[in-house]
């Protein structure tokens, strides 16, 4: 049997939750996929699919065969960009998964060096949350995620490289006049008006988490957000206060209307890095990418 064509028919239809709804896809009859799965199911010898009046869903062994069929389908994939590479070392694609504050700042710098010197390259980035994120990575709709290392990420099955260490630290804007003031403690900024994210959000339980240990409420927020672009905005008009990881200072665009308070975080401090997947072969293009972004890192 073709063993690659029944492969990605059971991906398909494990995908689509039905086989009608998988053969519409595929462009085949429904008795013809049914056909192929259960042609597929003697020659491995189990039952890979439960069928209900619902739809189907894997078995243990159909789970198994799932990931390893779209691991195999990956590995084909990388091939061809392997091939594609070595025809032409100047163009390919590469997908990166990224935290938002990473996309506007390291991120943002390295496509901007690449793409200068390898203009053919196209750049596909995830900017999310690192659930999303470790989910994609996992299911290999992306080539790797440059993040924070804490979460589902700190997992065995990822490879994990340190760029750098990047604390915490309270920004506003350069006119805010708390930027002039020397030995300003983090309990008189309680009722300043500040621009964070929900306590129930990662970054924003990190936050609660400072404000803890100093024996402190989390701040009362004027404005609710985790969007980095906002917070830099309202930082700018000098009124507002929020909290950024340290390297945004290095990397945004808009860094000369920031300044960081001399106040000590007491959270612990979280690496920025690059995560893989284990035993995963990269095309070429990632590669460069990476090692693009160690650069980088190295020098800020």
């Amino acid at each position: 049997m073709d063993l690659l064509s029944a492969m990605r028919i059971y991906v398909r239809v494990v995908e689509r939750g039905s086989l009608s709804a998988a053969a519409r896809d595929l462009a085949l009859g429904q008795p013809t996929v049914s056909e192929r799965v259960e042609r597929l199911e003697r020659h491995l010898g189990v039952r890979l699919l439960d069928r209900h009046r619902q739809g189907i869903e894997p078995t243990d062994y159909g789970r198994a065969f799932l990931e390893g069929s779209i691991a195999a389908f990956d590995e084909l994939r990388q091939a061809v960009k392997s091939i594609e590479y070595l025809a032409d070392p100047t163009s390919g694609e590469v997908r990166i998964g990224c935290q938002p504050f990473l996309a506007g700042s390291l991120v943002s710098t390295v496509i901007n060096r690449v793409a200068r010197r390898y203009p053919r390259i196209v750049f596909h980035v995830v900017a999310n949350d690192t659930h999303m994120l470790d989910r994609e990575l996992r299911e290999r709709n992306l080539d790797f995620l440059i993040t924070r290392r804490f979460g589902t990420l700190a997992d065995e099955s990822l490879g994990f490289e340190a760029l750098y260490d990047d604390p915490l630290v309270i920004a506003a804007g350069r006119r805010n006049p708390l930027v002039r003031r020397h030995g300003v403690k983090l309990a008189e900024l309680v009722n300043e008006p500040w621009a964070l994210p929900a306590k129930e959000n990662p970054f924003g339980a990190i936050v609660a988490e400072a404000f803890r240990v100093n024996g402190l409420e989390y701040p009362r927020i004027t404005v609710v957000t985790g969007h980095n672009e906002l917070r830099e905005s309202l930082l700018a008009t000098g009124r507002f206060l929020t909290i950024f990881a340290k390297s945004i200072f290095g990397f945004s665009v808009k860094r000369a209307q920031l300044r960081a308070l001399s106040i000590q975080l007491p959270v612990a401090h979280m690496p920025v890095g690059i995560f893989t997947l284990k035993n995963r072969t990269l095309s070429p293009v990632a590669q460069l990418f990476i090692q693009h972004t160690r650069d980088i890192a190295r020098a800020t």
